[in-house]
């Protein structure tokens, strides 16, 4: 049976509940197929206490996009059989302070698109009710903005739409798969931060993006400034925008 998808407005109300107590706790970790974004990788790397590259070696998997030709990278399964995901634990989900955006956004369903001529953003949420999920049958009444707050979602949609704003720049400016050298300094500043890092230091890699060096020095000492820095030099260098 497939999923009821119904769009909800961020004031309007929906009941919701996920802990050991619901009868379908942790089914929502199995038959994986999680995408993450830079964001995800770099709270999930940092938790696990763990380099970017270590942690994409031991738990992702990377392809390129058919419709925009970049890098995706994928969460690989901790069970091949049942798919399920490598930080479920019968407790619970053990990253759970540092979870991806779709796990926290879940059963929400977030979309956003751009005005082409104001550039403005518009966001629409959905809420998905899958037919396994009994956290409908649970939990209090509450506004998607509260779901969000509660959450702590802001931060992720931030830099996600951030992402977003690099993909469609792409799709606008290079249509198609980009080129390999191309797709590896995207991967490399946007998702594997430590070697970023070490390429600005060691290779004055960023010399050719005009960035404010402040910002840079910034970018050295923390991950989520390093994080920016990249997205903006991949715009400027990789997309020419100015």
């Amino acid at each position: 049976m497939e999923p009821d998808v119904t769009p909800i407005s961020l004031k309007e109300t929906f009941c919701f509940a996920c802990h050991p107590a619901v009868p379908c706790f942790n089914e929502c970790c199995r038959d994986l197929n999680q995408f993450l974004t830079p964001y995800d990788i770099l709270r999930l790397k940092t938790h696990l206490g763990l380099t970017s590259r270590q942690f994409l070696e031991r738990y992702t998997s990377q392809h390129v996009g058919p419709e925009s030709g970049l890098p995706i990278i994928t969460l690989e399964p901790g069970d091949p059989q049942n798919l399920t995901c490598p930080f479920v634990i019968p407790r619970g989900c053990s990253v759970y302070e540092n979870r991806p955006s779709s796990c926290r956004t879940y059963p929400l369903m977030r979309g956003i698109a751009r005005c082409r001529q104001t550039g403005t953003m518009t966001e629409q949420f959905m809420v998905l009710k899958e037919t396994h999920c009994r956290g409908f049958d649970r939990g209090r009444s509450q506004t998607v903005q509260q779901w969000i707050d509660g959450q702590q979602i802001a931060d992720y949609n931030d830099i996600n739409d951030k992402l977003m704003h690099i993909i469609s720049l792409k799709n606008s400016r290079k249509p198609g798969v980009l080129g390999l050298k191309e797709r590896h300094l995207f991967f490399t500043a946007l998702y594997d931060l430590d070697v970023f890092r070490s390429q600005i230091t060691d290779n004055g890699i960023l010399a050719d993006g005009n960035l404010d060096p402040a910002l840079v020095d910034k970018a050295l000492a923390d991950d989520l400034a390093l994080l920016e820095i990249g997205m903006m030099w991949v715009e400027k260098v990789l997309f020419d925008q100015n």
